[in-house]
């Protein structure tokens, strides 16, 4: 059985994005950076704003947007009740998979904390 990303566990809303960009922190890595609200809800929620600016390409959006859902979803449970809205950065779009994947399995760590 795959693992879900039900609608609850999205940020959908622009004023949701807003306010975790406006408020959050921000955890960054080489390929991604992360903005994190904490104490937003009872559980983790994602939201993907990968740019074109940062990467021109849809094909590399649409892959890295993939990714992060299928990391988050596998580590869903493990995170604090926080909105996460996941940047891309320059270079991103050209990475390779695997590369990506670590990128976010350190971000997941890193917004777990210590």
């Amino acid at each position: 059985m795959p693992l879900a990303f039900p609608p609850h566990a999205r940020l959908r809303k622009p004023r949701e994005f807003e306010a975790v960009l406006k408020q959050g922190r921000r955890v960054q890595e080489k390929l991604l950076s992360a903005v994190v609200l904490a104490g937003a809800g009872s559980e983790a929620r994602l939201g993907l704003a990968i740019s074109a600016k940062s990467v021109p390409l849809a094909t590399g959006r649409n892959r890295i947007k993939r990714l992060a859902r299928e990391s988050f979803r596998a580590r869903r449970a493990t995170l604090p009740p926080a909105d996460i809205v996941l940047q891309a950065r320059s270079g991103a779009g050209t990475a390779e998979s695997s590369e990506l994947r670590a990128t976010l399995e350190r971000l997941w760590q890193r917004v777990a904390g210590p």
